[in-house]
């Protein structure tokens, strides 16, 4: 779908590198008709607040020191060769803003070690074969796992006897970096120390740092802050009131992090504070570490001190061993040793596990006043801790030894955090794989005291479902190992209760991720439905704690789809009408382009509107995994009715299904169209619009008034003077612009006295009044985002972009049965006079005045009636000329043919054939990889010369 963006995002490319033509707009939009070859950053996603510095390209912002390759569009791509990169610079009051540059590095390559280095897809410079690249792509995607990099006088044992890290599981798009941090009470302040201690747990995901932040012994913090280690605040998170009076539990979520600041992070140098408001002014802060106990961690605790203002505090990490019932904890403490302890180089300690004040195990150990933190392992708990442990009824304490002695304990409970523990199960991840169109969706919450919450929703599948159970990965596919069964619970597609009774190991392997849940039927007894339990990482949406999400299955599409797909989504509607929506899929179709485009559609069901009424579809974006969230801003009124009455559907589809693979139905109340739904206006009927309370239209400072009436912001009408005109008002700004008429294929057409364009003549064309009623009876085609409307295979239109309304210089043409449009930006012929001028405002092209026109001689009055000339970039090509565009920086591409038909520039890259032999090796200055057997001597002398580092032009 055409993207209102990608008109921006070319104009800035084009002011960057210089290329300025009609093939532009013509490559570039139409690019965006198909799966995009990198993830879409949703258009309505909030752009960075004006205060944070950065560069806009490509109607995506990037922070400072950013670098990327710039994506031309089709049929050029991503240019590997060319890098751009967001410059700091200050203006003359001293702000700093972002300046984009790009230059060409194919010149700055390094020389391949090896004698016969290869060019990989997707890069810029030749490296060596594949043995060296695996081994740096494995060391790379290790580096955030410094956790397994042992210190000295660490554990002589593994931390976590677990060694199944599969790369699988670890994918570039996916890859995070986890942090934590222990705040405890200043106590180099004048003022009192607070009692009160934090644990916090960081997660690095490309620009974004979730924090959950769990304290004890404080008031509710109001401001969470984030320091360099000069004390300089970087970023600022006010706890919101609503979440204020909760729990003892801060979400939230740091977007778009400087380059800067993600060194810092990487590099510890980044603190963390926590202040709460009122007269009684609390303060914790502590040091943002890396660590390696973060990647097993099952259990945790907070570790506070019974003295008031003391300033102490520890958390402990704990996991289970896989095999065994050991216990590995590590301890991080803070404030427990004193100044004087500093003369002594070991400071004894004892460490203690207790149940109700009995003393169950104990530790002696020596740590350091540098180095405080303490790892060790308990052997063989028995079936009585082990009980303790998972009603979170096991305390961990430690004491200094000596005349003085100093105290912190606390409960030791599963892992806390912001993430949703959830699972979407489907058909194609069942332990025999089908296609049903089936799903089902759970969403779990764990207690304290060990209890899971559940709550399962099913719809879609093919019978009776007569088992509903949680399990372990069997360890034969014909024998399921089954740890609870929820049967019981089950009706009316849903099933709601909890599992009071988990063991330690039950709740260790749920929040590893190692526990499914499989929903077997009377067709398929052993499981029609199976799905992963996995945390899903706070994202800022507070829709996730509120809220089931949507279930979202292939027999709800129209038609129903028999699909192994399944998913689920959570959505909201926000004070400002925003739509917020975070998506979750399984095993969607795999295919060279795996690329997922979710739609939101304002359609109930087929048939329920009037056949006549366009399918109202917004896109959301497109993504590569399993996940996509945004920001949906700008919605129209009628799709919020459609929300409020629960007429709306969130759809997935696929390259293989691109009219939908799973959908679900969202109802959302809302009161962001409010007033009487009464009578309708005919100047707004075109688009099925309900009439707002006039009274309330006038309050709205966005409303619109236009022959005597008030108009909502973003509604079209017709207005009354003209009815081959369409207007519509854009925050109190009214645009009416001429109606484009569609082409019609028929060969006889009339013109009706009350419709603005003419129509096929059904007494002379009845076939194609058929085709015609075809399409209304099925409302495919192409939904165009500037309208916001359907428009049937065929048709042509000046598209509509708000809020600046039709663009005459453009025409859009829907692409037949594919919803693919095509846009080409109109090339006006080139004039011989001096002083063109525009004789309409609203002409797209100029024109040579009368009194210029009568002094051409013939052959420029022939050039300009004849075959109209194409330009790119600063040159004009007569009709049927072709050439190699010339794209600064990069130079001349070869590769790229365009040519020029009738004033519409097109390109095209040469086609390569498929090859079949094992040896193919690409020669210089050629488009195509080649056989090695087919080269003659003096082919392969010439690839054996070295590239040249610079290119001349």
């Amino acid at each position: 779908m055409l993207r209102i963006t990608g008109m921006e995002s070319f104009r800035e490319m084009v002011a960057v590198l210089g290329v300025m033509s009609c093939a532009w707009l013509h490559f570039g939009l139409a690019s965006r008709m198909k799966s995009p070859a990198l993830p879409i950053q949703s258009e309505r996603e909030p752009l960075p607040s004006k205060g944070l510095s950065g560069c806009s390209f490509g109607g995506r912002f990037y922070s400072l020191e950013d670098t990327w390759h710039p994506d031309l569009g089709e049929p050029f791509g991503v240019m590997h060769c060319v890098q751009c990169h967001c410059e700091p610079h200050r203006n003359r009051r001293g702000k700093v803003f972002g300046k984009v540059s790009c230059k060409n590095i194919k010149q700055d390559c390094p020389e391949p070690s090896c004698e016969d280095p290869v060019l990989l897809p997707g890069h810029c410079c030749k490296t060596c074969p594949k043995g060296e690249l695996d081994r740096k792509q494995v060391d790379s995607m290790f580096d955030g796992f410094e956790y397994f990099q042992e210190k000295d006088d660490d554990l002589h044992k593994s931390y976590n006897d677990r060694s199944y890290l599969s790369s699988e599981d670890i994918s570039p798009g996916e890859s995070r970096t986890d942090f934590v941090a222990l705040l405890t009470g200043v106590t180099d302040s004048w003022l009192p120390s607070s009692s009160g201690v934090a644990r916090a747990r960081f997660s690095l995901s490309q620009t974004s740092l979730v924090f959950s932040i769990t304290f004890q012994r404080m008031g509710r913090p109001s401001r969470v802050l984030f320091m360099d280690a000069d004390g300089n605040i970087a970023f600022e998170h006010r706890v919101p009131r609503a979440e204020s009076m909760q729990s003892n539990m801060i979400c939230g979520v740091w977007k778009n992090l400087p380059k800067s600041q993600v060194r810092l992070l990487q590099a510890e140098q980044m603190q963390v504070s926590m202040v709460t408001a009122g007269s009684r002014r609390e303060e914790i802060q502590g040091k943002i570490i890396k660590h390696r106990a973060l990647f097993a961690e099952t259990f945790s605790s907070t570790l506070t001190s019974e003295e008031e203002h003391s300033g102490m505090g520890g958390i402990a990490m704990l996991t289970l061993s896989d095999t065994e019932n050991n216990l590995h904890f590590i301890l991080m403490f803070q404030g427990l040793l004193q100044n004087r302890e500093k003369e002594h180089p070991l400071v004894p300690i004892r460490v203690q596990l207790q149940y109700r004040q009995h003393i169950l195990r104990e530790i002696r150990a020596n740590v350091t006043v540098h180095d405080p933190d303490f790892a060790e392992v308990l052997t063989n708990l028995n079936s009585r801790e082990l009980f303790w442990l998972s009603r979170g009824q096991l305390e961990i304490a430690v004491e200094t030894e000596g005349q003085d002695p100093r105290r912190i304990s606390g409960f030791i409970t599963g892992r806390k955090s912001c993430d949703t523990i959830q699972s979407v199960m489907s058909s194609g991840d069942a332990l025999t794989p089908g296609k049903t169109g089936g799903v089902g969706s759970a969403v779990f919450f764990l207690h304290d005291n060990g209890t899971l919450d559940y709550q399962v929703q099913i719809a879609g599948v093919s019978g009776e479902v007569v088992g509903v159970t949680i399990e372990m990965k069997p360890r034969r596919r014909s024998k399921r190992s089954v740890l609870y069964d929820l049967t019981s619970e089950y009706g009316a597609g849903r099933a709601i209760g909890s599992w009071s009774r988990m063991e330690a190991r039950h709740i260790h392997m749920l929040l590893q991720n190692e526990l499914f849940i499989n929903v077997a039927t009377a067709d398929h007894q052993e499981g029609e439905l199976r799905g992963q339990i996995r945390s899903l990482l706070y994202s800022g949406l507070e829709a996730r704690r509120h809220v089931l999400p949507v279930p979202l299955a292939g027999q709800y599409v129209y038609p129903p789809v028999r699909t192994g797909a399944g998913g689920h989504a959570w959505v909201s509607v926000d004070e400002h009408c925003h739509l917020h929506y975070e998506i979750v899929v399984t095993g969607l179709s795999k295919s060279d382009d795996a690329t997922v485009n979710a739609h939101l559609h304002g359609l109930a069901e087929i048939g329920e509107l009037d056949e006549s009424s366009p399918t109202h579809k917004r896109l959301l974006m497109g993504f590569y995994g399993s996940q996509a969230q945004g920001i949906l801003k700008d919605l129209s009124v009628e799709l919020l009715r459609h929300l409020d009455r629960g007429t709306a559907f969130i759809q997935v589809s696929t390259k293989l299904n691109p009219r939908g693979e799973i959908r679900g139905r969202v109802h959302l109340p809302n009161n962001c169209e409010f007033g009487n739904r009464a009578e309708t206006d005919e100047g707004e009927s075109d688009d099925g619009m309900y009439v707002r309370d006039p009274e309330e239209l006038k309050k709205d400072p966005h409303t619109c008034f236009f022959e005597g009436q008030h108009h909502a912001h973003g509604s079209h009408w017709t207005p009354h003077y003209n009815n081959c005109f369409t207007c519509s008002c854009q925050k109190r700004t009214v645009i009416c612009d001429p109606i484009i008429c569609p082409v019609l294929t028929c060969a006889r057409t009339i013109q009706p006295e009350d419709k603005c364009c003419p129509v096929c003549d059904e007494r002379k064309e009845p076939k194609d009044v058929k085709a015609l009623e075809k399409v209304d009876e099925h409302p495919e085609g192409c939904y165009f985002e500037g309208d916001q409307k359907m428009h049937a295979p065929g048709t042509t239109w000046h598209p509509f972009v708000p809020p600046f309304g039709y663009i005459k210089c453009a025409v859009c043409t829907c692409k037949g049965a594919t919803g693919e449009v095509h846009c080409e930006k109109v090339t006006c012929p080139p004039l011989a006079c001096s002083k063109p001028i525009r004789r309409s405002p609203s002409d797209c092209c100029k024109e040579c005045p009368e009194d210029e026109r009568r002094h051409l001689d013939h052959s420029d009055m022939m050039q300009a009636d004849g075959t109209p000339h194409c330009k790119f970039g600063k040159h004009y090509y007569q009709n049927s000329d072709n050439w190699h565009p010339n794209v600064p920086p990069v130079g001349e591409m070869k590769c790229i043919t365009c040519w020029c038909d009738h004033g519409v520039t097109k390109c095209q890259r040469k086609q390569c054939p498929v090859l079949t032999c094992s040896h193919i090796v690409r020669r210089q200055g050629k488009c195509c990889p080649e056989c090695h057997d087919a080269l003659s001597k003096e082919d392969e002398d010439l690839m054996k010369i070295p590239e040249k580092k610079t290119r001349k032009h």
